[in-house]
């Protein structure tokens, strides 16, 4: 049968958002060849964008309606992909923007938690900055489960860490669950903590501060961070390192090479898929080989569009590329993560770049025209076509990077599984948000749950048919980690954190990291003041 000729590409309406001009055409989606000690305020300048916001309204006319394609071993997303607790079938897992899952069991008979003093903030203290001991943690006797309700759940520990440090603090953004311990990265250092009691077991020092990490880890659970070359304003955040996350052993250390004359060090991200890890850094992106540091591919060998970004999840990577031509467009590609070849390529409209990645597997891009104040979200197929188009009323947010200069990386306040999509929406400040569940493939909102009382509920995961968030904890009275099934329905609490005590300390957790498994909820900061005071670092609760 002979291919009918496509339509011309129209411009997009100025509509609003939620708008994506007329059907593709060949190269869109064609395949190519104070107070409380514990309290953390948040910082004196933002630690990352603030988030766009806008309504989807339906499709416009002449968008093709597109057949529900069946996604199976959907990926559930890295921060953070998905794996269900104990309780509910295994271990939860979110990626990038800061969370993640693991497993193990506290010894729920022994007395009385109490908050505990951490020393991960550096062995050895930097002359020119660190002028605290390292050393953390006060009341060391207090109860932290004082004024604890019935049907409550508790703290079962609590870490501190007492950093003196640069005055705009520093990073605590890594965490990992590895076997029985926790690995939580701060400032200069990774220390790991027993799951069971919250014991130190181990200490990794670097020489100057940590820049970058990433959830992700390889099937022996080795992963690479980055440091900077430097102490100084100046310094480039250019320097990789394996590091065994099961033994407590650093391995090679490599300078990431630079791949052009302007080829900038600044905020770079970190995905890794299989035996690759993926450096994405303002416009230019590289891989190398986890096991031996060895370059695989990069930006300046890319043949046609220049790579980004390389985004990486469970088994997907995909690039999104700058084509210098006179509108300057961006596709999106897949890209194998050994040779970075691709098999298909998704062009982007006109003007278009790609604000946020919700998921690899199905593929769920955020796309948007900055002038013209549109935007669009579109699920593709395996083959790189258009699916569908996510539309629906509310105000979400549209930027998931964790930096104002950070590439593109898998979204963390959102959750995918199958063929629903979980994002939730933003608030005024002191009102309540939803959650809004989006079929894949239809496009529309399935359902919405409220978080009510002023609250806010955080998408942690999605997987065997459910979803599972966080609702946020207020100063009298604790989280929850609810779960609701794909179909909607009411939410099902699986957890209820303590009031009393505990929840002034819980609620002032600034942007934390939250990971569930085994009817356990972990909460860390994702950054530390470093006033030379105490402040909570990790805290833990259970039934």
């Amino acid at each position: 049968m002979t291919e009918q000729p496509q339509p011309p590409n129209q411009p997009p309406t100025p509509s609003g958002y939620g708008h994506l001009p007329g059907p593709p055409q060949p190269g869109y989606g064609y395949p190519s060849q104070g107070e409380n000690p514990y309290a953390q305020q948040p910082p004196t300048q933002p630690m990352q964008p603030m988030p766009q916001q806008g309504h989807f309204p339906p499709p416009p006319p002449g968008m093709p309606t597109v057949a529900m394609q069946q996604a199976t071993g959907a990926a559930p997303r890295n921060k953070t992909a998905v794996v269900i607790a104990a309780a509910v079938a295994g271990a939860l897992v979110l990626g990038a923007g800061g969370y993640f899952a693991f497993s193990g069991g506290g010894d729920e008979d022994k007395g009385k938690p109490a908050a505990q003093s951490s020393g991960p903030a550096d062995d050895k203290p930097s002359a020119d900055v660190d002028k605290g001991d390292g050393s953390g943690g006060s009341k060391e006797t207090e109860d932290l489960n004082a004024g604890r309700k019935q049907g409550e759940g508790k703290v079962l520990w609590l870490r501190t860490a007492k950093i003196d440090g640069p005055g705009l603090g520093v990073d605590s953004a890594g965490q990992w669950i590895v076997g029985d311990t926790v690995v939580k990265s701060v400032w200069k250092n990774l220390t790991a903590y027993g799951i069971a009691d919250g014991k130190e077991k181990w200490t990794l020092a670097f020489p100057t501060p940590l820049c970058s990490v990433t959830r992700q880890t390889t099937a022996e659970a080795k992963t690479v961070v980055m440091f900077k070359d430097g102490d100084g304003d100046s310094a480039s955040c250019n320097q990789m390192k394996q590091i065994d996350l099961k033994a407590g052993k650093e391995g090679w250390t490599k300078e990431v090479p630079k791949e052009g004359l302007f080829d900038i060090m600044t905020s770079p991200s970190l995905g890794i898929v299989g035996d690759t890890v993926a450096v994405s850094r303002s416009g230019t992106a590289s891989a190398f080989k986890v096991s031996t540091g060895d370059k695989l591919f990069g930006s300046a060998t890319a043949e046609g569009c220049k790579p980004d970004a390389y985004v990486a999840e469970k088994t997907k990577m995909i690039a999104i590329a700058t084509c210098y031509d006179d509108d300057m467009s961006s596709e999106v590609s897949d890209a194998d993560p050994v040779t970075g070849k691709k098999t298909w390529t998704f062009r982007l409209p006109a003007k278009y770049k790609v604000n946020a990645v919700y998921s690899l597997d199905p593929l769920v891009l955020d796309i948007g025209n900055e002038d013209k104040k549109e935007r669009s979200i579109v699920v593709l197929g395996p083959d790189g076509k258009q699916r569908a188009t996510v539309s629906g009323e509310g105000s979400f947010a549209t930027e998931c990077t964790n930096g104002l200069f950070r590439s593109v990386e898998v979204c963390s306040t959102t959750a995918v599984d199958a063929n629903t999509l979980y994002m939730p929406t933003v608030a005024e400040p002191g009102k309540a948000n939803e959650i809004v569940a989006f079929d894949l493939g239809t496009g529309k909102a399935k359902w919405r749950t409220p978080a009510g009382d002023g609250r806010t509920l955080t998408p942690i995961g999605a997987a065997n048919g459910q979803l599972f968030a966080y609702r946020s904890a207020a100063s009298e009275q604790g989280g929850e980690v609810v779960s609701v099934p794909a179909g909607g329905g009411a939410p099902t609490a699986l957890l209820r954190n303590p009031s009393g005590t505990a929840a002034p300390i819980e609620s002032s957790f600034y942007s934390p990291n939250i990971d569930y498994a085994d009817g356990r909820l972990f909460i860390s900061a994702s950054r530390l003041r470093a006033k030379g005071t105490d402040e909570k670092l990790l805290m833990v609760f259970g039934k």
